[in-house]
C-alpha cells in the first residue's frame, strides 16, 4: 500500500497535495499531466483506480504532516469529480489535524455533479482557487477544451461567484504565459466579480 499512498499524497514546493482522482472534464493544452507522470515527491500520480475514502484516509494516516499548515486538493484530476470522497476527506483532515484546506478547481463542479455543490464545498474547505485561464469563451474553449462545451465558461464564473457568497477566500487564477494583455483583461473580470486574481508562474504545473 505504500506506493499507492505516495500517489494520493505528495509534496511539491513545501506544500502537501491530495490527488484523489484522475478524472477531469477538461483537456487543457498546458496541463502538466500530458507532459509527465508526476511532480514533486510523487513517483507516479496516475492512480490505478479512483481511491475510496478509506484508501485516502489510510494514506493520510501514513503521512507525516509535521511542518505543514495547509493541505491542497489538487492532483492529476479535478477534485470535484470525486466530490463525496473530497468532502469526507476534508472533514477527516479537520477533525484529525485541524489543518487549513484549499481546493484548486476548474470551477466546473456544478456541471460535473449536476447540482450546486458550492455551499457544501465552502463549508468544508478554507479557500477555493478557480482556474479562470482566459478572458473570453472562445479562447477558453480552445485552451481548456471542456467536455461541457460553450456553457463551461459561464458556469465556471458562476461557480466562483457562488463560492464568494459563502467564503471570502476565493481566488481566480491564471498562468503568466498568457501574456500581460490577457492578464489585464482577466484582472478586469475578477475585479468586476469582486474576486482576487492570482497570477501563477508557469512551471508545467497547475499547483
Amino acid at each position: 500500500m505504500a506506493n499507492y499512498n505516495e500517489e494520493i499524497l505528495y509534496v511539491y514546493k513545501d506544500k502537501v497535495y491530495l490527488n484523489i482522482t484522475n478524472k477531469c472534464p477538461c483537456a487543457c493544452t498546458f496541463c502538466i499531466r500530458s507532459k509527465k507522470d508526476a511532480i514533486g515527491s510523487a513517483s507516479n500520480l496516475w492512480l490505478n483506480h479512483n481511491p475510496s475514502f478509506n484508501e485516502v484516509k489510510e494514506a493520510i494516516d501514513n503521512f507525516d504532516f509535521s511542518g505543514f499548515s495547509e493541505a491542497i486538493f489538487c492532483g492529476y484530476g479535478e477534485p470535484t469529480c470525486a466530490f463525496i470522497v473530497l468532502i469526507k476527506t476534508a472533514k477527516y483532515l479537520r477533525e484529525k489535524l485541524g489543518i487549513k484546506l484549499r481546493i484548486n478547481t476548474n470551477g466546473l463542479g456544478n456541471l460535473i455533479n449536476s447540482k450546486d455543490i458550492t455551499r457544501e464545498l465552502c463549508e468544508n474547505v478554507d479557500a477555493v482557487s478557480v482556474s479562470l485561464n482566459c478572458s473570453n469563451k472562445e479562447d477558453y474553449l480552445q485552451t481548456v477544451r471542456p467536455k461541457f462545451g460553450i456553457k463551461s465558461y459561464d458556469a465556471m464564473l458562476e461557480f466562483a461567484q457562488k463560492c464568494k457568497a459563502y467564503t471570502d477566500n476565493v481566488t481566480l487564477s491564471v498562468v503568466d504565459i498568457i501574456g500581460e494583455e490577457e492578464i489585464k483583461k482577466c484582472r478586469q473580470i475578477a475585479d468586476k466579480l469582486g474576486i482576487e486574481l492570482r497570477v501563477r508562474q508557469y512551471s508545467g504545473s497547475s499547483q
